[in-house]
């Protein structure tokens, strides 16, 4: 682990990734929490150290999701990605996103390093191979992806159940499961063939893996309960190509080799997508001039890899990737994957299907995009599910944003400007108060930046505004509209040191709130600061201000610790940095919210939830169960738990396999959840287990007690928890 401290530019060199959003839709809040803001904010500061940083990302634009939805609008995947692409580009770059490259997985760049990365395997014996039965449809010449096969249920009888659910009864199907199968192509009727697909076997790795994550003990607690949850269980091999038109295709000369014929062969979509880290990095150093360059970042050990991701993409960053790198033998490992957790919107969970989102290109048509940077910044769900809600975004920019930061630098430019002819006022003999308050500065880009350097997040951006608080309470105690009609030196020596800590501002709260930096360094004069933003492409002029372009020496973030301005230095103009936010202007954001909520109600989540699911708050509640006794509640024996793995019971749209630590014992016990909870939302919850319920077979799999929850009703489920040790009995 490198050495946090900020002082000084280090010249490390960082290889920083940001999950590739899938491109068949526009970014959410949720998106921009989980994986795009931390990174941004990351990069920013390591830039500002004078770090040596490629911060990479771009669209995944591969996967039968993309086939589906550009099938339902009848245009072609490409028509697509093309459209949707640069949508999800420029919001980023609004929103001040500072990628140094954005590629996108249709590029050649990309097929082919797909395609030489699968082919090293291939001639390196990584892969299996493995004949299988699938659909084939013979009007539309093409095996069917689960999506492409309709047919009637067997478990409800809906005629138009999909190949890998029925959204009527919410059953998990397979195609073949399916009576009187059809392609949803060409409406014809599927024929059963054998086709054969390449294999990469995880087992081979387990052992590997598991010996470089016990080296990385620093990593996130919900990271490493996943991975080790998903070690415990035993690594399986995972199929990497599929039979559909659409994807990077198998390489002829590899298929053939294997004896295997790649025609309508590609590569699955979450093995090529990762390697898209590559490409873009490969597209980011050509475009530099430097094409060769992409290898110092990728294949030499003193390169620090950082991936950003949301907790649902944890098995690819953190085992499935790192098996592939690992058997390619080049490549080097991640550093670090600070994964994030899901942020909820106004209490429930945020559902593009019920409409129940924040877009990001609606909020941008509204609001400042700092705005949004620092109030998600505030709220990042990094060790937990946290919740974004327009009231307490309103307080973010009211009370912090414009009461504190904003109101102090109004504050000081205002004095500079009227009392102190626009320049910088002396410094003599200084208070106590102004030399502790100078004193204090200093500590601050070490503590703010060993913050940014271990992933806390919102810890440094709460140093950032300790800061302007700071500020506010020196400005309030020195009373300088009282001395500037009775002391002028004194009122002088406190617009000097509010001016500095403005400097200091300047700097340290660039990667958060990088439009209004800029703005305030200009306010200050203050040129040549390091570039926080990206030193090439289409992301290059983010929050960029073209005084500090090319301006010379560059102010590092260590040099916030002293002094940046100098007495008699001249100022800019003041300017209101932040304008605050009426009750109405919220109303209407939440009023926008909700209605999209209801007009979305039959989307998706609401038909997984079944047909007879109410679906209303003010439903009447259940009527309470036929009396039971004293003693026959007393047969049942609660015990606390712990639940350390959890994974969905094949062929079940409704149960998780989980295993409970009990304190005295571990128990295997099937839960009903999983419309409700994913298996790492489970991971690491504290749970009330019926320990005395004899065993039931469920699924084939025995289930030794039942986990006890709170049904809403709606439908919606509630883990019963208690802070009780393991094994604890509840009475």
């Amino acid at each position: 682990m490198p050495d946090p401290s900020p002082a000084g530019p280090t010249g490390e060199r960082i290889l920083v990734t940001a999950a590739l959003p899938y491109a068949n839709g526009p970014l959410h809040l949720g998106h921009l929490a989980g994986a795009y803001l931390p990174s941004d904010l990351f990069c920013r500061y390591q830039r500002l150290r004078g770090n040596d940083v490629a911060f990479i990302c771009g669209s995944d634009e591969m996967g039968v999701a993309i086939m589906v939805r550009a099938r339902k609008e009848g245009i072609s995947p490409q028509e697509l990605v093309d459209r949707i692409h640069p949508q999800i580009e420029n919001a980023f770059k609004a929103f001040g996103m500072s990628f140094d490259h954005y590629g996108r997985t249709t590029s050649e760049t990309h097929r082919e390093t797909s395609q030489d990365f699968f082919r090293t395997l291939a001639r390196q014996g990584v892969f299996t191979t493995k004949t299988e039965k699938q659909l084939f449809d013979p009007e539309a010449g093409i095996f069917l992806a689960d999506r492409f096969v309709v047919g009637t249920c067997p478990k409800c009888g809906n005629e138009n159940a999909y190949g890998d659910q029925c959204e009527k009864c919410g059953t998990a199907l397979s195609p073949l499961e399916l009576v009187n199968p059809r392609s949803t192509l060409s409406d014809a009727t599927p024929e059963l063939r054998e086709t054969a697909h390449f294999y990469l076997p995880l087992a081979d790795f387990q052992d590997r893996l598991s010996a470089w994550i016990d080296t990385h003990p620093e990593w996130k607690p919900n990271v490493l309960g996943q991975i080790r949850s998903w070690l415990s269980d035993g690594l399986r091999e995972r199929a990497i190509t599929r039979d559909v038109p659409w994807g990077v295709p198998v390489p002829e000369d590899v298929a053939r080799d294997m004896g295997l014929d790649a025609e309508g062969k590609v590569i699955y979509v979450w093995f090529d997508a990762p390697i898209g880290y590559i490409s873009a990095t490969r597209e980011w150093a050509a475009g530099r001039g430097t094409p060769d360059a992409w290898r110092d970042y990728w294949q030499q050990d003193t390169t620090r890899l950082v991936h950003f991701i949301g907790k649902d993409n944890i098995v690819f960053h953190c085992l499935m990737f790192p098996a592939m790198l690992m058997a390619h033998g080049d490549f080097v490992l991640p550093d670090n994957v600070p994964a994030n957790e899901f942020l909820n919107i106004e209490g429930e969970k945020l559902s593009t299907s019920r409409g129940w989102a924040v877009w990001l290109h609606e909020y941008l048509e509204d609001f400042e995009p700092d705005l949004l940077r620092y109030a998600l910044a505030t709220t990042l769900p990094e060790t937990k599910d946290a919740d974004f809600n327009w009231a307490e975004f309103q307080t973010r920019v009211n009370s912090e944003l414009a009461d504190v930061l904003g109101n102090f630098v109004n504050r000081t430019m205002t004095f500079a400007t009227r009392y102190f002819e626009g320049r910088v006022p002396p410094l003599e003999n200084a208070s106590d108060m102004d030399r502790a308050t100078l004193a204090a500065i200093a500590d601050f880009p070490e503590r703010i930046g060993t913050a940014y350097n271990t992933y806390k997040m919102r810890e440094a951006v709460f140093q950032t505004m300790a800061l302007a608080r700071l500020g506010n309470k020196y400005f309030n105690d020195t009373e300088p509209w009282h001395t500037r009609r009775t002391d002028m030196e004194a009122c002088a020596n406190t617009i000097h040191v509010s001016l500095q800590i403005c400097g200091a501002l300047a700097v340290l709260m660039d990667p958060v709130l990088p439009f209004t930096a800029a703005r305030l360094r200009n306010m200050l004069q203050l040129g040549g600061i390091a570039p926080s933003t990206p030193r090439m492409g289409a992301f290059a002029s983010s929050a960029a201000t073209p005084a500090e372009s090319g301006a010379s020496p560059q102010i590092f973030w260590g040099d916030a610790a002293a002094p940046l301005l100098e007495t008699g230095a001249p100022l800019g103009e003041p300017e209101i940095l932040f304008t605050k936010i009426d009750d109405d202007v919220i109303q209407a954001q939440t009023e926008k919210l909700h209605a999209a909520g209801a007009g979305s109600a039959g989307g998706e989540d609401a038909a997984s939830a079944g047909s007879d699911a109410t679906g209303a708050p003010d439903a009447p509640h259940p009527p309470v169960a036929d009396e039971a006794s004293f003693d026959d509640f007393m047969k049942l024996d609660f015990r606390m738990g712990t639940v350390l793995e959890a994974e969905p019971v094949p062929k079940s749209n409704k149960l998780l396999r989980m295993v409970i630590d009990l304190g005295f014992e571990k128990r295997q016990i099937l839960a009903g959840v999983r419309k409700h909870y994913t298996p790492e939302e489970m991971v690491g919850r504290r749970v009330a287990v019926v320990a005395n319920l004899a065993p039931r077979q469920m699924m084939g799999l025995e289930s030794q007690g039942m986990v006890l929850m709170a049904e809403d009703r709606d439908g919606s489920l509630h883990p019963l928890t208690s802070t009780g040790e393991n094994g604890a009995i509840i009475r």
